[in-house]
């Protein structure tokens, strides 16, 4: 008996082990050529299986218009055709290999009385149209609303661009700043590519801005983000999650909230899954960027944690190549703390 309780321990280690070694083999992280210019706010896009990179902010809040192309077959990172306007802040999206982006922010076309530069954050309409292929930009026709800071979603041949931050509504004001009154918008407008035309549609619930976006099962699901208004300092980050289905144009009611509350992340969906990575969040006491990587699912309405990014930030950019998520540069310090870290990072996810 005493050898058969023996005999079973050792078994029962070794499963356990091999479990260990399942679950580690499945999900396991790697690091990859570093992003060639480290920035925040920039936004990623699979097609053609590479990976895109635009946008950024400069400190002092200066727009970058940089577009990189990283080519996972020899781990490397191409400059492209810089985009057409300085922007950050843009909600950008793939359909039939062409890469479509939408509003953000750019540089205010108002100075101070001595002719320099004033700071802020300035609302654009602007639509574009980018082809990896030739390397070229095309204008398209500009959005309804000018806002930054939006989430762009495929379905149905069309693209959704959802939420963001802008002026009030009669505001003279023509850009936004912490010290200035501005809101997040529930604004949700439809572009459709062969027409060259949008559509206004039922607006969000919840008018946010800086958040994640999935579509799955023909269902769109809006992730956290932040209310309130744009800057993380005058805003406060939120763990909803909102159903919308683009077929009735109707909203559901609110899903499983995220285990983390958190703004200005990067995601990707995966298997009918919605992977959100990183972020930002404080008030009084803190000033975060997070580490955190969780994957909502909404089949069962369940999140799932799963193992952390090595080092934390916000702004970066992820998408999914097959079955590994790319997550790449971003700030590792939250807004105000007085430093902005920009790390070249390029880490990977691999998944099952």
């Amino acid at each position: 008996m005493l050898l058969l309780n023996a005999f079973r321990t050792v078994v029962a280690a070794l499963c356990a082990g091999l479990l260990l070694v399942s679950a580690a083999h499945a999900q396991k992280w790697s690091r990859l050529a570093p992003f060639p210019e480290p920035s925040e706010e920039i936004w990623g896009v699979a097609a053609g299986g590479k990976l895109y990179v635009f946008g950024a902010i400069a400190p002092g809040w200066k727009p970058k218009s940089l577009v990189y192309e990283y080519d996972p077959g020899n781990d490397s990172w191409t400059k492209r055709k810089n985009m057409p306007l300085g922007q950050h802040h843009v909600a950008a999206v793939e359909l039939n290999g062409k890469i479509y982006m939408f509003g953000g922010f750019k540089y205010p076309d108002a100075v101070k009385p001595d002719g320099s530069p004033m700071p802020g954050w300035q609302p654009v309409d602007n639509a574009w149209e980018y082809d990896p292929a030739t390397d070229s930009w095309k204008a398209l026709a500009p959005m309804p609303t000018k806002r930054g800071s939006p989430v762009a979603v495929v379905h149905g041949g069309k693209i959704y661009v959802i939420g963001g931050a802008s002026m009030h509504p009669g505001s003279k004001e023509t850009f936004i700043h912490p010290a200035r009154p501005h809101r997040a918008v529930d604004a949700n407008e439809v572009y459709d590519p062969k027409t060259n035309t949008w559509e206004k549609r039922s607006p969000m619930p919840t008018a946010r801005n800086h958040a994640a976006i999935g579509m799955v099962n023909n269902k769109i699901y809006v992730i956290g983000g932040r209310i309130g208004a744009a800057f993380i300092t005058r805003a406060s980050s939120v763990d909803i999650v909102e159903e919308y289905d683009p077929v009735t144009d109707q909203w559901g009611a609110l899903k499983a909230a995220m285990p983390t509350a958190r703004s200005a992340v990067a995601w990707g969906t995966y298997k009918g899954k919605i992977y959100v990575a990183g972020g930002e969040d404080q008030d009084s006491r803190r000033l975060s960027a997070f580490r955190a990587v969780e994957a909502y699912d909404p089949a069962t309405n369940t999140w799932k944690i799963l193992p952390s990014m090595q080092f934390p930030r916000h702004g970066l950019a992820g998408a999914f190549i097959g079955n590994r998520l790319h997550l790449v540069s971003g700030d590792a310090q939250s807004a105000s703390s007085g430093t902005h870290t920009h790390v070249e990072y390029h880490d990977v996810l691999e998944l099952p």
